[in-house]
C-alpha cells in the first residue's frame, strides 16, 4: 500500500513493504557505525545489495574510521534496484536527555544533503533508530515527517518515501502524517 503527499516542489510516500525493493535512486540505510551489516534493515540491505557492498562499506571503515551518529556516506547499490545505498547512524535512545532527537534529524538531514550533492532526485527511507537502537516510534515518526518535508521545501530531492514494516506500523506512520499534512491523495 502506498499513499502520498504533494508538496511545492515535491512528493512524500509512505509504503508499506520492503525498502529493499524500491526504485529510487538511492536508499537509506539504517546502519551501525561500521558499517558492517547486521539485523533489521541493515542485515536486509547488505542481504540483497550482495558481497560488494560489504567490500565498499568496509574501504570507507578503513579510510575515514567509524561514522558517527547523524552522519551518513554514499555507496554504490550493487545489487538492489537503488543505484547507491546512502548509510547513515541514527541515535540509540537513552532517555531522550542525550541529544537523540537533534541526531535523529541529523540523520534524515544529511541523508538529504548527500542525496543532493549526488544529484539524486528520490531517496526511500526506514524509519530509523526505531528498531534494535530503541528509539520510540511515537516520537520517532513527527521527526522524521518534519525533516523529510523539510529536505523537499529546500529542494534537496524531488520525491521521499518512507518504506515501514508491517500494517499496524505503516498505519501508525500513515496517521502521524495526517495529522501533520492532512489527508493524502487518494492510495495508488
Amino acid at each position: 500500500m502506498t499513499i502520498r503527499w504533494s508538496f511545492e516542489p515535491g512528493q512524500l510516500l509512505l509504503h508499506e513493504g520492503d525498502i529493499t525493493r524500491a526504485e529510487a535512486d538511492a536508499i537509506v540505510n539504517a546502519a551501525n557505525s561500521g558499517l558492517l551489516g547486521g539485523g533489521g534493515v541493515d542485515g536486509a540491505i547488505h542481504r540483497a545489495a550482495g558481497p560488494g557492498l560489504l567490500d565498499a562499506c568496509r574501504m570507507l571503515v578503513a579510510r575515514t574510521g567509524p561514522l558517527p551518529p547523524g552522519h551518513a556516506v554514499i555507496t554504490p547499490g550493487f545489487d538492489l534496484p537503488a543505484r547507491f545505498v546512502i548509510h547513515t547512524v541514527g541515535p540509540v535512545w537513552r532517555g531522550g536527555s542525550h541529544g537523540e532527537e537533534q541526531t535523529l534529524r541529523s540523520a534524515y538531514a544529511e541523508s538529504l544533503r548527500l542525496a543532493h550533492q549526488h544529484s539524486l532526485k528520490h531517496i526511500a527511507f526506514p524509519a530509523i533508530s526505531c528498531g534494535a537502537y530503541g528509539y520510540p516510534v511515537e516520537l520517532a515518526a513527527r521527526i522524521a515527517l518534519e525533516a523529510l518535508r523539510l529536505g523537499l521545501d529546500a529542494g534537496l530531492v524531488r520525491q521521499t518515501s518512507l518504506f515501514l514494516h508491517g500494517r499496524k506500523t505503516y498505519e501508525f506512520w500513515r496517521d502521524q502524517a495526517i495529522a501533520l499534512y492532512g489527508p493524502p491523495r487518494a492510495p495508488e
